[in-house]
This record gives C-alpha cells, structure tokens and sequence, in this order.
C-alpha cells in the first residue's frame, strides 16, 4: 500500500481527506515539509504539501521512495521543479479553483453600492428609517467594464449579462463565446471611459501593477464605481482617493489593498503561518480608505467559501486517484 503524507493540513481538511481517500496508508500533520520535518515523510510515495513546505534539494534527497507531489496550490514555485523531474517525480497542482467564488463576491459589492446597503443598514439600527441619501441606481442598462477575462473575469460577464448589463472587456485576447454573446472587446482606455462599472479581473504582472493610476484615472467615466477582488497592486492607492475626491468616482468596492502583506495564495490567509508573519487588520485600520463612506473594504475574503476550499481537496484528490490508477491529471510540466 503506497504512503501519502499530507503537509500542513487543518483538522476539517483531516477529516474530508480521510474519507476520500480511504483505503490508503494515510498520514496527516500540521508541520510543514522541510529539512527538520523529513523524517515524518521517509516512507512516503506521495506527498502533498501547501506553499509553505519547501520541496528544496535537502529534502528530496531523503525521500527516496517519493514518486509524485501533489500540492494543494495553485503556485509551486515552493518546489524544485527542475529536480523533481530528474528524479522522474511528476508534480500536480490546483490549476483553478472559486471562479464562481470571487465572482459572486464581486457583484456582492457592486450590488452593495448600488443599492446603498451598508448605510441602509448601518441607519436602520439605530432606529432610523429614513430614505434620505439612499437613492440607488439599476444595473439594468448600465455598461460593465471587465479588464481580464479569464476564469473568474468570464463569469462576472456572465452575470452581469443576466442583470441585463452591457459589456465592455479589455484583455489580451478576446474570447470568441463571449463575443457572439455580445461582448465588445476595446482598448483600455475606452473601456474605462465608458463602462458605469469597471470591474478588475488580471494577474499582477509586471505589465499590470499600477494598470489604474494617476495617469488614468481622469479617464474613466464620470460617476463610475471601481471594484477590485484581484490583486491590490493593480491599482495605485491615491489614484482610487483622487478619483473619488474629484467625483469620477462615485464609489469603490474593494476585497484587495495595494498594502496588503506578500500573498502567493488566497489560501494563505486561513493559515496560523501567514497570520503570524502578516496582520491584516493592523493594515486595514491604517489605510485612509477604510474611513471613507463612498468605499467599501472587504478583508480579501471574496475566495473564501465552503464550496471553493473544498474544490481544492476535491482536485487534490483528484490528481492523487489519476497518479495511483496509471493516468496524469494536471501535471506541472
């Protein structure tokens, strides 16, 4: 019976692997994979491993019955990938995972905005049913910007066409479903200058850090809302406060900050490891944004789903089942 050995694993994710996986020589720890820890693996032919585990050069040499890795991650840059194929170990990873999540938080927030729910609430606690100030606006008829039109970027496009939204997009390349669906692809600069919503769906990149800024922010359409569940570095801070100070904007709905601690993963912010090094409340109450009533500021939370965290073990599990029956399911190559 082959031995699989679960790195930095929480109590419910013990549980629901367990049972996935019944039948196998199952070992599970909280510790992560690393040159102190290696002696807990010694036996292992799988090993599956979140981002803090370091599958370095030191460790791989005392697995020597190790076959395949699968991390429960999206990145792996925390393995050598390079050796690992020397050593003909095939390495799988989590190539997708809470489109539906994310997008759904993203209109939570455009709702919220557009509806004025958090004034509507926070005034009708303390007794107040007054309707003064929270005249909203429709969805309905009204342009939606989306910059990057991947996984998640797709289907806010797909539920911002069942608001009866139309649809403006930047990305590098167009996707041909979407535009028999009517989507318009355009150039960034005339998507922000008239979408009443521009919502912001790209990887942090070189090329998109900053992709909002001071330079462009005088563009977008007078009035619109900015939404940002990505990543904070796309959008430069005072760009955002100067948009809303001049009334371009009138509002932003954001689950990411600019300052936010270093992030490889969504994940991350669930592990007693990432809170230790990083404190994201500390962050938030410093950020002038959190002040402003025309904002609001999510705690980088729009992953955060039963559905979505489970989706991760259900791959994971996945691509443990595929390298145990012969076959390859999302292998890094």
């Amino acid at each position: 019976m082959n031995r699989i050995a679960f790195f930095e694993v929480e109590d419910w994710e013990k549980e629901y692997l367990e049972k996935a996986l019944q039948g196998n020589d199952l070992f599970f720890t909280k510790e992560k994979l690393e040159k102190d820890t290696i002696s807990l693996a010694k036996d292992a032919v799988i090993i599956s491993p979140f981002i803090y585990s370091s599958i370095n050069e030191d460790v791989l040499e005392k697995l020597p019955h190790l076959k395949f890795i699968a991390t429960r991650s999206v990145g792996y840059d925390h393995i050598n990938i390079e050796l690992c194929k020397k050593k003909g170990i095939i390495v799988a990873n989590i190539p997708k995972y809470g489109g539906d999540t994310v997008a759904e938080h993203t209109f939570a927030l455009i709702l919220a905005i557009s509806r004025k729910l958090i004034p509507s609430v926070e005034r009708t606690k303390r007794g107040d049913f007054s309707l003064e100030g929270l005249t909203g606006f429709d969805l309905y008829g009204k342009t939606l910007g989306v910059l990057g039109t991947g996984h998640i970027g797709k289907k806010v496009i797909e539920m911002g066409i069942c608001f009866g939204m139309k649809i403006l997009a930047f990305n590098r390349t167009e996707d041909e479903e979407l535009v028999k669906r009517g989507v318009k692809y355009e150039d960034m600069e005339t998507v922000l200058a008239n979408s009443d919503v521009i919502s912001l769906h790209l990887p942090h990149t070189k090329e998109t850090e900053h992709i909002i800024n001071m330079q462009n922010i005088n563009k977008f359409k007078k009035g619109s809302v900015l939404i940002n569940t990505a990543r904070g570095s796309l959008v430069e801070t005072q760009a955002i406060l100067e948009g809303l100070e001049k009334g371009i904007l009138s509002g932003a709905g954001i689950d990411v900050l600019e300052e936010e601690c270093s992030l490889k993963e969504e994940r991350e912010l669930l592990t007693n490891e990432f809170l230790k090094s990083c404190d994201i409340k500390t962050q938030l109450l410093n950020h002038v944004l959190l002040m402003r009533s025309d904002v609001i500021i999510t705690p980088h939370n729009a992953f955060n789903s039963k559905e979505a965290l489970i989706q991760i073990l259900n791959i994971t599990v996945s691509n443990v089942k595929a390298f145990l029956s012969g076959s390859k399911l999302n292998i890094v190559e």
